[in-house]
């Protein structure tokens, strides 16, 4: 019996430039289905690129990628809005919009060509809203409201596709604290449905909750593992220059600067 767990998003030898910078370099990865996988690294390692690589976003110069072992070019792009949701960074949308057509947006792949939205699309676009605690604005237009809040629209939005894979890059941008636990259990609650989950996170702490943890530098992979081993942290720590140090406590993962006897301490 095979117990090899299935593969959601495979990333096989990817190339690719933005201007005359080649941003990744011989790119292999694998992101298991059914789990969430953090994307940590430093600025300008190509985290980020190699996100929108795994969504179709940017078309590679050499390699490929894998959608449960298709290429990601040969799925119909229909097809591909209702098996992927995602939510980029500063992502462009009207302020003039209602925050529920907003959210409303994610269910289109669902939809029939010029038909209106079906109770199902009613009932997930609540659901999202209620998710991310923005029910209470739905009404509102997204430029009344506050970076934190406009952030959780948008990933009411994503929700609302109900996608077997979700891709995030930086999340947790403007959300405050509670509501960075708040995005840590649905991204928890989404995996306990049997979704796959991939988010670029610069909170490395957050990041270490995820199950899996794949770490780039240089637009290279240069580790991938379980975030509870100690060779991941040790990898990162070294990525990081042992600038910062991953401790035990309470049982989970904290992050802390790691002061060198030069800067006095």
């Amino acid at each position: 019996m095979n117990t090899s767990p299935r593969i959601a998003l495979r990333a096989h030898d990817l190339h690719l430039s933005l201007g005359h910078r080649l941003v990744l370099q011989g790119v292999n990865a694998t992101f298991c289905a059914g789990r969430w996988t953090s994307i940590v690294g430093p600025n300008g390692a190509g985290k980020s690129s190699l996100l929108k690589a795994l969504a179709g976003l940017l078309p590679t110069e050499r390699g490929q990628v894998f959608w449960f072992d298709q290429p990601v070019q040969a799925i119909h792009r229909r097809a591909r809005a209702r098996q992927l949701a995602w939510l980029g960074q500063s992502e462009a949308a009207s302020d003039d919009v209602r925050v529920w057509d907003v959210v409303m947006l994610g269910r289109l792949p669902h939809q029939d060509w010029l038909a209106g939205p079906s109770a199902q699309d009613h009932a997930e676009v609540t659901r999202a809203l209620h998710a991310t605690q923005a029910w209470d604005w739905r009404e509102r237009r997204l430029g009344a409201l506050s970076g934190g809040e406009r952030q959780r629209v948008l990933l009411a939005r994503a929700l609302a596709v109900q996608a077997q894979v979700l891709l995030m890059d930086e999340p947790l941008v403007n959300l405050d604290p509670p509501y960075q636990v708040d995005w840590l259990q649905q991204m928890r609650a989404l995996v306990a449905e049997g979704k796959t989950v991939v988010s670029v996170l610069h909170e490395i702490g957050m990041a270490l909750q995820a199950d899996e943890l794949v770490l780039m530098q240089a637009g290279q992979v240069v580790f991938q593992g379980a975030c509870a081993q100690a060779a991941t942290h040790r990898s990162v720590e070294a990525v990081f220059e042992h600038r910062i140090a991953i401790h035990a406590v309470a049982q989970q993962w904290v992050v802390v600067p790691h002061l060198s006897s030069q800067r006095g301490v």
